[in-house]
Order: structure tokens, then sequence, then C-alpha cells
């Protein structure tokens, strides 16, 4: 199949626009079982009525494991947001109600969060064997009740089409706490702008009711599994830092 040039590309795939449908093509090195799991997640989200890309199938091409899905044409918040930049806590206020949207759904079908958080964090290489025990210990003793997850939700995921907000990549959903998955996207904005991280936290305690306090009980934890992540624009040792601020030793 001639695909042409990608429209984008991740870290884990190429994506490409073809005869009006989207091409999600994985990296070589990834798990035969990498499509599959994304696609059954995005269905899972999509079954549930929330606003996600139609997924049509799931197929090899050109070698590769691909999954093709509905075209959703539009822009990202994120590109919005830095040509407005006035406009943060508008574009943020309107994520914040599709998250606190997807926070509402108990998710059955699904992987649970800890052991996605414990698998990563079990293959953190740069974690120690001692450290990993702690963040592992830590994760076990909290307790909470299971909503669908994003696990990678930020302005960027978000594409404004003619008619709704549409939520892309949900390869790292799961079955979780709520207050990990607002830590998750609090890190990722941190990651860039601290300001906008904490704008975001404040609009999302102020909607919910939840504490800053309960959310950053997920700090060490989160930032310990994004260490088995492969980002080059991330920095380890802002994350060992997170990290080593809860740590007791």
């Amino acid at each position: 199949m001639e695909l042409g040039n990608p429209i984008a590309k991740g870290n884990t795939a190429a994506i490409y626009l073809h005869d009006n449908k989207i091409i999600k093509m994985f990296n070589d090195y990834l798990p035969e079982t990498e499509s599959f799991n994304e696609a059954n997640k995005q269905k899972h989200a999509y079954s549930c009525g929330l606003p996600v890309p139609e997924i049509y199938r799931v197929a090899k091409i050109n070698g590769k494991q691909a999954i093709m899905m509905e075209y959703v044409k539009g822009r990202t918040l994120g590109d919005l947001l830095f040509e407005n930049r006035d406009q943060a806590e508008y574009y943020l206020d309107l994520s914040i109600d599709i998250q606190q949207k997807i926070h509402r759904v108990i998710p059955d079908t699904i992987e649970p969060m800890y052991d996605k958080l414990s698998r990563q964090i079990a293959t953190a290489a740069k974690l120690e064997t001692r450290q990993k025990s702690y963040l592992l210990k830590k994760l076990e003793s909290i307790t909470y009740e299971n909503r669908l997850c994003h696990g990678d939700f930020h302005l960027f995921n978000l594409i404004q089409s003619d008619k709704k907000i549409v939520v892309i990549d949900w390869v790292d959903s799961s079955a979780g706490d709520i207050r990990a998955d607002i830590y998750r996207t609090y890190l990722l904005y941190s990651q860039r702008s601290l300001e906008l991280a904490e704008l975001y936290l404040r609009l999302y305690c102020e909607k919910s009711g939840l504490l800053r306090a309960d959310i950053f009980q997920w700090a060490p934890i989160i930032a310990g599994a994004r260490l088995s992540e492969t980002v080059s624009s991330e920095n380890a040792e802002r994350l060992m830092e997170i990290i080593n601020h809860d740590y007791p030793f």
C-alpha cells in the first residue's frame, strides 16, 4: 500500500492519512500484540460513549502492524493554545471537562493501572532495587475506586473538530485512580511549563473538590513509571528528583 509521507511521528508509531482514514503504523521493536492492545482500549472508550475515533480494523500493512481508524479533521487544543496563549485557562477548562467525563466511567475490560505501573517500575533501569521496592509498596498501599484513566491526557491529544473535541492516543489507558491520572497530566505539562501545570492542577481541584496533597501522593510512583518510557524529551534527572524527594533514605 502506498501511504506517502507520515503526517505525524511519535515514539512508537507513524501516522498516515490514506483514503480519508488514519493509519497508525507501529515501530518494529514493539511486541506483536501492541496494535491489538491499543485498538481494544480505544474500542472500549468508544463503547462507553466517549468522543473517540472509531476503530475500523487492525491489520498488517506493508509488513508492519497497524490500526486503521476514523479520521477526525481539526486541530489540537495544544496548537490552538500556542497561537492564543492568553486563552490557556479557557483551553484547560475545556480539557478538564472532558477528562472528568472520562473519569466518571467505571471500566470493565481494560488493563488495571496497578499492573501497568508495577510493570513499568520493575523495568525502569535507572531505579535501584530498593527504590523499586519502595515505590511498589507505596503503590500497593493506596486505596481507590477503579475509574477509566487515559494515561496520556494533554492538550495535544485533544482534537477540535467542527462538531466536538475528540480524544486520541488511548494506548496508556487503564482502570485505576483518577488522582494518578491527574498527576500524570500535571507531570507532562510541567516538563514544558510549570506555570501551565499549576494552572491545570488548580482548575481541576476547583472543579472536582480534590486536594493537591491527595493527587501528589502519586508523584514518586508516576515519575518512577515514566522512567521506563523511551521519551527523548523527558529529563530522567527531573524524574529522579521527584522520586528522591519522597524517598526516605
